[in-house]
Parts: structure tokens; C-alpha cells; sequence
């Protein structure tokens, strides 16, 4: 199958809208579209038993009233857990969504979706496994194709293989010296890069290989739309509230 390409919008909110709502949960997604946020980015790791959960860190601490590493739960103790608390007390009793919740709430509101496969140490490929099997299974035929990232090119290599017609992105912090080449062997259609590494001159480099250059995470709006003006197509924000296309 040929890899499609998506035409994102400018603005893409990080986590939901995470400086608005808890990150990684359907009120943070919800939140995002009322802010105005027509696409989403969020992650995608795999609790003790295999089970695809919306969740950022390796550990439960700073987003949750648990504690310990995720990997080490199964989803219904990681259920029992608050998710929203953390952030504010308007959220008490939010929980960490399924991949599956996601896909739901992301056709009830109309929105598309950067999905980025954030596996745990060592499961790279099942991580990629689980992501691309249930994109597969039950992503709606009538929405918007999704994007899928991941900082792991093990992970990425496994979704060109599983789901090719599903464009990839690869996630960067600085830059490798062979950033080409991974992005070329994996069939990439655009780079996610660190505000903090970004340079104008990736975005001839890019254009060079027909890549599109998305980058995260930009809170301030005079830097989001200098950025458009240098030829980013997409910026990652945690207040769509404040950067709008």
C-alpha cells in the first residue's frame, strides 16, 4: 500500500490541551476542540498485560495519585487511579483512557490525531504492534486518516511494516547526524523537532527530501506563528487557547 499523506493544520494540541486540562485524558482532548483545535497529539504506551492506555511518563507520580512504574499495573488497578487531580480539582476523578476511549472521543468530536507510540523500555515492537493493530481495527473509515511519531525508530520501523498506508513522523529532540538516513529507510513524511533544536535551516533540508517539519512544544504565539512564517507547518501546543490557525 502507498503511505498517504496528511494535511495538518498549523496548530496541533500537545496532550490535549495540557496547559488547560490534565494531559493524555478525554477531558484534555474535549478541552482541546472547544479551544478551537481541529487536530490532537497524544501518547500511546502499553500497562502490565498488554493493554494500549493514553499515558506520557514511565512512572505514575507526577500525573496520577499512584505511584511505582505503569508497566507494572494492569488497566483495571490503573483505573482506580485519579488522573485529573493532579492538575486541579475540577478534574478529581478523571482516569487514564484506553487507546480505544480515544478513537471514540476523537469521532465524537470530529477531530484527527498525531498518535505517538511511547512504549516502555524494551517494548518497542509490541508497543508498535498494539498501536497499529487497533488503528487498523478501529479507527473509523470515515475519519481523517491519523499520524503516527515515536522518538524510537524500532517503533516506527514496525508501523511502516504494519500499517505503511498510515503516514510516519519521526520524533526528534536534537537532531542526529543521520537523521536522513532514518527518516529515508522508514519512509517518513515529516520530522518532529524540539523548539529548543529547530533551526530555519532544517526546513530547506527538509524540503529537499519532501519532508514536512512539525515542531513542540510552543506555548508563546509570537513564536508559533515566526515559525509558520519559516515554513513549519505544524507546532504542538499546550494552549490552543492561545495559538490558532
Amino acid at each position: 500500500m502507498v503511505q498517504m499523506k496528511t494535511d495538518l493544520p498549523f496548530v496541533i494540541g500537545h496532550r490535549g490541551a495540557a496547559g488547560l486540562a490534565p494531559e493524555n485524558t478525554l477531558a484534555s482532548i474535549i478541552r482541546a476542540k472547544q479551544e478551537g483545535a481541529t487536530w490532537v497529539e497524544f501518547d500511546v504506551m502499553l500497562a502490565r498485560y498488554g493493554e494500549t492506555i493514553l499515558f506520557h511518563d514511565q512512572t505514575l507520580d507526577r500525573t496520577t495519585d499512584g505511584a511505582g512504574a505503569v508497566e507494572d499495573l494492569g488497566l483495571s488497578e490503573l483505573r482506580k487511579l485519579d488522573a485529573g487531580g493532579w492538575f486541579d480539582n475540577a478534574f478529581v476523578g478523571e482516569r487514564i483512557p484506553t487507546f480505544v476511549e480515544a478513537i471514540v472521543t476523537l469521532a465524537q468530536q470530529g477531530l484527527g490525531a498525531n498518535v505517538e507510540i511511547k512504549p516502555t523500555k524494551g517494548a518497542e515492537r509490541e508497543t508498535a504492534i498494539a498501536v497499529a493493530r487497533l488503528i487498523k481495527s478501529d479507527w473509523p473509515k470515515t475519519a481523517v486518516i491519523p499520524v503516527v511519531s515515536s522518538f524510537s525508530e524500532e517503533s516506527i520501523a514496525v508501523a511502516h511494516q504494519e500499517i505503511p498506508e498510515v503516514p510516519r513522523a519521526m520524533l526528534f529532540g536534537r537532531l542526529p547526524s543521520d537523521w536522513r538516513e532514518i527518516v529515508h529507510r522508514n519512509e517518513c513524511t515529516a520530522i518532529h523537532i524540539s523548539d529548543r533544536h529547530f533551526t530555519s535551516a532544517l526546513i530547506s533540508d527538509a524540503a529537499d527530501m519532501n519532508l514536512q517539519v512539525r515542531v513542540y512544544t510552543v506555548n508563546d504565539p509570537a513564536r508559533a506563528y515566526a515559525l509558520r512564517d519559516m515554513g513549519v507547518q505544524s507546532v504542538f501546543t499546550d494552549r490552543p487557547d492561545l495559538i490558532k490557525d
